[in-house]
């Protein structure tokens, strides 16, 4: 899945409280997402033929080919390595779309369209992919996966804050950010806080780097990820104690798409069951956690 509109990548910063308030610009750069070219496997997408089916029967968007919406970039779910679209979503819909015997395409789009599930009910994407919490409210617009991702929240902080907690972000009234329409940005906001609103992982650590904020709360592997770069960790430090909000990443298909949710739920399961799940694990995000007795 090779992208060929590098403008479209939501790498500006934003200041924005949540969504609401989007201006034109990006708007329009949400349309030219919506509307971007991308090739899998060399064959452009715009000669892509129209809706037809899969193995078993599956509908899909575009005939042979297995179409997911996604937010990019947000590693290690889903981003971009030598030009093409790489990480553990990617994977684990790969196999999705082998047993269904197509192709996997790749689209970038704004996040807060997976929560409406309007490019699943507008028929340009099949499902969406972008390290998604499963959420009653997100119930109400599109049909999920069984959970694929435990995952959990952390504060990530620059060394010169003196910030381990969000306690301390409190208490020296300091400027927390997270990534505007997800559920880090949720909990900031139900714990009390106004946090500074990015529109992607990259401006969210970015905010940081620029000090437009002195600490963020973000999904923790997509911090493990970049503190992985010693540019990073020798800049920030990681919170004393996981926020743990009992959260479950899934995928999601428009409401009553029942065939592809099955085939979905399929690949998830005989993925853990063979061990496949556990290798792409160890590959893109890390270390297996460790089972508690």
């Amino acid at each position: 899945m090779f992208r060929t509109a590098e403008g479209h990548r939501s790498q500006r910063n934003s200041t924005r409280r949540g969504r609401s308030g989007r201006s034109g610009l990006r708007a329009a750069a949400g349309a030219a997402a919506a509307a971007g070219v991308f090739l899998a496997a060399g064959c452009s997408s715009s000669g892509d033929s129209g809706p037809g089916e899969a193995a078993g029967g599956v509908p899909v968007v575009h005939q042979g080919k297995l179409t997911t919406c996604t937010h990019l970039p947000y590693p290690p779910f889903q981003f971009e390595q030598n030009g093409k679209v790489v990480g553990f979503d990617v994977a684990l819909i790969d196999l999705v779309a082998q047993n269904l015997k197509v192709e996997q395409k790749i689209l970038d789009t704004p996040f807060e369209n997976f929560k409406t599930g309007a490019f699943l009910n507008s028929g340009q994407c099949d499902l969406a992919a972008a390290g998604m919490t499963i959420t009653d409210e997100r119930k109400k617009n599109v049909d999920f996966s069984i959970p694929y991702f435990d995952a959990t929240q952390a504060l990530l902080a620059t060394k010169k804050s003196g910030i381990t907690s969000l306690d301390d972000v409190k208490a020296k009234s300091a400027r927390l950010g997270a990534q505007a329409g997800t559920t880090g940005e949720s909990y900031a906001k139900s714990q009390g806080f106004n946090p500074v609103a990015f529109e992607s992982s990259d401006a969210v650590l970015n905010g940081l780097r620029t000090g437009q904020v002195d600490a963020v709360v973000i999904d923790y592997p997509v911090v493990q990820g970049w503190l992985k770069d010693k540019a990073n960790s020798d800049q920030f430090v990681l919170g004393t104690k996981a926020i743990e909000t009992g959260e479950k990443y899934g995928f999601s298909v428009k409401k009553g798409n029942s065939a592809l949710l099955a085939a979905i739920d399929k690949a998830i399961t005989t993925a853990k069951a063979d061990g496949t799940y556990n290798k792409l694990y160890e590959q893109w995000i890390g270390p297996l956690p460790q089972v508690k007795p």
